[in-house]
Parts: structure tokens; sequence; C-alpha cells
């Protein structure tokens, strides 16, 4: 009879550390917002140079392109919410939602 190990599951090597994988929900809730911020900024379209928009929109591509990728990193979502803070810094979107009234 083969030796057991601590597990008690006899000829069974311990099992490799499992990735981290983002959930779906997660990841598609930052696209979502991503999608916000680049719809904002086509609404501010007249307030920024041409080259600008044009840069902010390709960040943006790019960001929601590989938000699984970046939401897989061990500091995944504070990474992805620092991005959304920095495009936040152009669209102003947060402060644009914060004008909402209330009834």
């Amino acid at each position: 009879m083969p030796p057991s190990n601590r597990d008690g599951l006899r000829g069974r090597t311990p099992a490799s550390p499992v990735a981290f994988q983002p959930s779906t929900v997660r990841i598609n809730f930052y696209r979502e917002e991503f999608a916000k911020h680049r719809q904002c900024l086509e609404q501010q379209r007249e307030a920024y140079s041409e080259k600008a928009i044009d840069d902010v929109e390709a960040a943006l591509t790019r960001l929601m392109s590989q938000v699984d990728r970046l939401c897989a990193r061990e500091n995944g979502d504070q990474l992805v919410s620092l991005l959304l803070r920095k495009i936040d810094g152009v669209t102003r979107l947060s402060a644009r939602s914060g004008e909402k009234k209330s009834h």
C-alpha cells in the first residue's frame, strides 16, 4: 500500500494554485464604465482639441479590449479603478452624475 500524504489522498500530489479568474460581471461593469466615459467625451467634443479626443478615445479602446486581462492581475481591481479615475479627470463624468437632481 503506498504511503498517504497529509491530506489522506494516496498517490496524489497537491494541486497547483489556481490563477485568479475575474468575474464576467465585474469585467462587464468596467467595460460599461469605460463606454460611459467614451459617450461623455463625445458630448464634450467641442471643448477639446481633436488630438486630445483621439488620444483619450484610443486609450479607452485599448482599456476596453484589455480589461479582462487587467482584472486578472493580482491588483487588477485597483489598477482598473485608478485608470477609471484618470479618465474621469478628463471627462468629469462623476461630476456630471452628481448634478442630477433628486426629487
